[in-house]
């Protein structure tokens, strides 16, 4: 089991032909994922080779959809041209598509989020500016480091891309079931919530890391549905507890106005939902260690 990505998602690439979708989709393949093709327009018709792979490339989603059947797309369009393709997958219908793109404007982001609404949600988004997601062992759709860790039963959900790489390193004995990044951009599709619902209906998954950062009040909305819906254990991590206050840090989202959006908030939130909470990322892994070992 694992959650939105398995060993029979058929996974397509959009800007598989630049020099960032060439170099991560040969190290997707790598990781085993099930890559069908890739998109452009320009050069439809090819095959490109990845060690003795050949990959076709088609001249939109919806092509690429009909020839292979493809039900996963990873998205490395430059940021200019990133709200086209996403709006491509969302017209197409394709069930998920993950953003790694950064850079988007706010203003592009709520676009095709507010398009995929309107054409009722059957395209799942993750991102846009996320490393993706993993299920160790079985395929892996995004820029995560696929030799860090191995199949387990904890679920990761994190805003930072390099948090998520730290969490998966420090627990690799123990494994995970999948680890989704989910960007820190103010406007993203797949949420904290989203992660945290479908961990607690996987059977495999036994424990849930979260990670999330200073701003917005993402964590506190998480840390009320834990409290009324999740019934697994939850661990988490909150960076930013240094951050000065009314500065933007790293991620768009990541600002803090007062005691709102502040690490210490977050952390009394998820708290008062009955979540431990790490003041490092080495304390959470190891309040989840504590907590599997029973």
């Amino acid at each position: 089991m694992a959650i939105f990505l398995t060993k029979e998602s058929k996974v397509i690439v959009q800007g598989m032909t630049g020099a960032t979708g060439m170099k991560h989709t040969k190290l997707m393949l790598a990781d085993g994922t099930n890559i069908v093709g890739g998109v452009n327009p320009r050069k439809a018709g090819t095959n490109v080779e990845f060690d003795g792979t050949e990959v076709p490339v088609f001249g939109s989603v919806a092509e690429a959809i009909e020839k292979t059947g493809a039900d996963v797309t990873v998205i490395f369009v430059p940021p200019k041209f990133a709200k086209d393709a996403v709006v491509e997958a969302i017209d197409a219908e394709i069930p998920l598509a993950v953003v790694i793109t950064e850079g988007i404007t706010v203003h592009d982001s709520a676009s095709f989020w507010a398009h995929a609404g309107a054409k009722g949600n059957k395209t799942r988004i993750i991102g846009p500016n996320c490393p993706g997601l993993i299920t160790p062992g079985q395929s892996n759709a995004g820029i995560i480091p696929g030799d860090i860790t191995k199949p387990g039963r904890i679920g990761l959900v994190s805003k930072s891309g390099t948090l998520t790489y730290q969490m998966m390193y420090e627990l690799r004995d123990l494994g995970f079931s999948s680890a989704v990044g989910i960007g820190g951009d103010p406007i993203i599709g797949t949420t904290h919530i989203d992660a945290l619902a479908a961990f607690e209906a996987d059977a495999d998954t036994d424990l849930i890391v979260m990670i999330g950062e200073i701003g917005g009040d993402a964590e506190e909305r998480a840390a009320d549905y834990i409290k009324a819906h999740v019934t697994k254990p939850v661990v988490g991590y909150v960076a930013g507890f240094t951050a000065p206050e009314g500065k933007t840090m790293g991620h768009a989202g990541a600002i803090v106005s007062g005691s709102s959006g502040t690490a210490q908030a977050k952390k009394e939130a998820l708290e008062a939902a009955g979540v431990q909470v790490g003041k490092t990322p080495s304390e959470t892994a190891r309040l989840a260690r504590a907590i599997l070992a029973g």
